[in-house]
């Protein structure tokens, strides 16, 4: 019954979906100078994914055949377990399976948002609204989709498995490969498309703007076409994969969590009741997507008014439908006879997982808007140069780890102690993972929010490129500016997720070694080797971060020799009477972006395995120090994303808000000063911040995985 409800919430998703997809293509797709501008746009985002996911699913393979042989043949068999045989088929074919449907669901997305833009574009030409509500839908197709997806691939493997005839509570261990699966191709999904996107803007704009002092998106720069190509793999397949691994990593952490609840108040759960408790998240995954759709289909806005208000009512709505989806789940789920109050400590969880995405996304507008302190500040400090501009975003990005920590910290404390004062017996971590299903409840409107943002990037890149009246750009940089926002807020509502999902996935872990027969109480830092195993978990986060940045800085140099060579060989470009060959920009980019995505990628996946097996051989302590990692890991990683996501957001409006007219406007020095500034924060915000996201989550399901060969 209940896994008949989630499949078929997550099937009308999928449909939900694709009729959303079939609105946005009936839309007028405007002018021929238009679609000649936005088929270029569709012919390399598509290139470069079929080459991303060739390269991709190759290194799938390779370790889904890893994994085969390190459980079939490495892993020590427990007793009350599965054969060996059978746990390494089981784990592999969900890796496999979690990585394929990560990576179809990037490619829906991708595959409607490049469609998207021109008909946004073609829209604005009459009606903001009307353009509003076509970006707007064309990103709930990457919203639903993804988040459907997740949630379809749990509840199906788990529904062959019990169709098996295995036990329920085993279950959830026997499919952690999915979450690992999808977080791998996130993983590589995002560093590839965040390093393409930030090469191809970078050399863009330092060429461009800064050296030939032409408009963004001006027809005349080679990049431009690379540039455009990049919003869209960076902010619609990477950012889709990230939530896509954020919500099936986090469905299979908390099923484990419910398992063990179960087992830890015997008697108490009938039979059924367990495998309610277990499927409690995945049936407030269900409920977040019916109030996500609604939360999309509502959205209007007048023609004067502020697009974000529109957005934001959505938000509220969803929000809202989500809170009441969980009140009436734990309600039905989560209540036990002679335990009257388990179930609204448990409701009251998941608003405040609710309450913490909400308190994200305004933390996020305060310190990356131009209306407040913090950007205003940065462009103030560039009238002196871009030293000062650097120094005072530097500052600001240091300052902006503040108040989402303390959020993150009274959820996870708020959330532990209604679970714990439920009556329930060890019902704190189970607490906690309920608020994170609250976080991510509303995370399908979230991401397509996110989409919303290249789809009107681009949108605008059309208008200025096929040359449309002055007043439709005015229109089209009104939906622009708050695409900007969309995303920025994305990205911190991704960071606030990431961070109660790992805590919920650590707890996992714990729960995993103890089922093992190795129960660890607590992680002992006094201890030598548990202390270095820390320490190595806070440095892989800086070493990854350096290789990131490190991978655009080598990837722009390419791009901006290939735009002076254009400028320097044809000067009819620069005149307006030859036109750049941007097919040779866009073919740089992509080969520099897939070389250098490799070696963060596998860093982030060996170094976890390494750290494991080199502490048990050597110094028989790999599960527990492998927890140090982990815990260490995942806190220098909130704190490192946090600091690049809004450093690089605040950099980036800082140069928007002095193109408004302030401080001498467009062109000035100061302008020049701010998009240096903004050149720097490129990488941190679209490259390396999203990019530990996914680390930080990656850490968890990888451990998850491969507990069995630290014990």
């Amino acid at each position: 019954m209940l896994m008949v409800l989630v499949l078929g919430l997550s099937v009308l998703a999928l449909a939900v979906a694709w009729g959303l997809r079939g609105y946005v293509l009936r839309q007028d797709n405007g002018t021929a100078d238009m679609r000649k501008i936005s088929d270029a746009i569709q012919e390399g985002a598509e290139a470069f994914l079929r080459r991303q996911y060739r390269t991709i699913g190759t290194l799938s393979i390779a370790l889904g055949v890893v994994i085969y042989v390190l459980y079939a043949f490495f892993r020590k068999p427990h007793a009350d377990e599965p054969a060996a045989a059978t746990l390494a088929l089981t784990t592999t074919l969900s890796f496999v399976f979690g990585a394929l449907c990560s990576g179809v669901a990037g490619i829906v997305g991708m595959y409607v948002a490049v469609r998207s833009n021109i008909r946004t574009a073609s829209a604005a030409r009459s009606s903001l609204n009307k353009a509003l509500q076509i970006a707007l839908r064309g990103g709930a197709v990457s919203g639903l989709f993804v988040v459907a997806m997740s949630l379809f691939g749990v509840g199906l493997l788990y529904t062959i498995l019990e169709a098996l005839h295995f036990e329920p509570t085993k279950i959830p261990l026997m499919i952690v490969g999915y979450g690992f699966g999808a977080s791998f191709v996130a993983l590589f999904a995002q560093l590839g498309g965040g390093i393409y996107t930030k090469a191809a803007d970078v050399g863009a704009d330092l060429v461009g703007k800064v050296e030939a002092g032409i408009p963004e998106d001006d027809p005349r720069n080679p990049a431009v076409i690379a540039d455009l190509v990049g919003d869209n793999v960076g902010d619609c397949a990477g950012r889709g994969a990230d939530l896509f691994e954020s919500t099936a990593a986090e469905n299979i952490g908390a099923m484990i969590l419910g398992s063990g609840l179960a087992l830890a108040n015997p008697g108490v759960f009938s039979p059924t009741q367990v495998v309610g408790l277990m499927l409690f998240p995945l049936v407030a995954r269900a409920f977040g997507l019916v109030a996500s759709i609604i939360g999309v289909l509502v959205v209007k806005a007048r023609e004067d008014e502020d697009p974000m208000h529109a957005l934001n009512r959505g938000y509220m709505w969803t929000a809202l439908l989500a809170a009441a989806g969980f009140v009436g789940g734990t309600y039905w789920l989560l209540n036990p006879p002679g335990f009257a109050a388990a179930w609204w400590h448990f409701a009251l969880c998941g608003v405040i997982g609710i309450a913490t995405s909400i308190a994200f996304v305004y933390i996020t507008q305060y310190y990356t808007e131009y209306r407040y302190r913090p950007v205003k500040s940065i462009a103030a400090a560039s009238v002196t140069g871009p030293a000062t501009n650097i120094i005072a975003g530097f500052a600001v990005a240091l300052e902006c780890t503040a108040l989402p920590t303390v959020t993150i910290s009274a959820a996870i404390i708020a959330s532990y102690k209604l679970g714990a004062s439920s009556g329930l017996a060890h019902a704190g971590l189970f607490g906690t993972a309920v608020a994170t299903m609250g976080m991510l409840g509303t995370a399908a409107y979230i991401l397509a929010m996110d989409t919303f943002g290249p789809i009107t990037d681009n949108a605008g890149g059309i208008i200025e490129m096929s040359h449309q009246p002055e007043d439709i750009r005015k229109r089209t940089d009104r939906l622009d500016a708050v695409g900007n926002t969309t995303k920025a807020l994305t990205k911190g509502y991704a960071i606030g997720s990431a961070a109660l999902a790992a805590f919920l996935l650590f707890s996992a872990y714990l729960d995993e070694v103890a089922a093992l027969g190795s129960p660890l109480a607590s992680v002992d830092i006094s201890k030598p080797e548990v202390f270095v195993g820390g320490l190595l978990g806070a440095m892989l986060v800086f070493w990854f971060s350096a290789l990131a940045i490190s991978a655009v800085t080598k990837a722009a140099v390419s791009v901006i020799q290939e735009v002076r060579r254009q400028f320097q060989a044809d000067p009819g470009i620069l005149k307006g009477t030859s036109r750049p060959d941007y097919g040779r920009a866009v073919d740089i980019v992509t080969v520099g972006a897939l070389k250098a995505m490799v070696a963060p990628g596998l860093l982030a996946v060996g170094m976890p395995i390494a750290v494991g097996l080199v502490f048990k051989v050597f110094f028989h302590v790999g599960a527990e120090t492998v927890a140090s990692f982990l815990m260490v890991g995942t806190i220098a990683g909130i704190l490192m994303a946090t600091l690049l996501n809004n450093g690089g957001g605040a950099w980036d409006n800082a140069k928007k808000f002095i193109e408004t007219g302030e401080y001498g406007g467009k062109g000035s020095p100061t302008h020049k000063a701010a998009v240096v500034g903004d050149t720097v924060g490129d990488p941190f915000k679209d490259t390396a911040g999203p990019s530990l996201h996914v680390l930080i989550k990656l850490l968890s399901t990888v451990t998850l995985v491969l507990a069995p060969l630290f014990v």
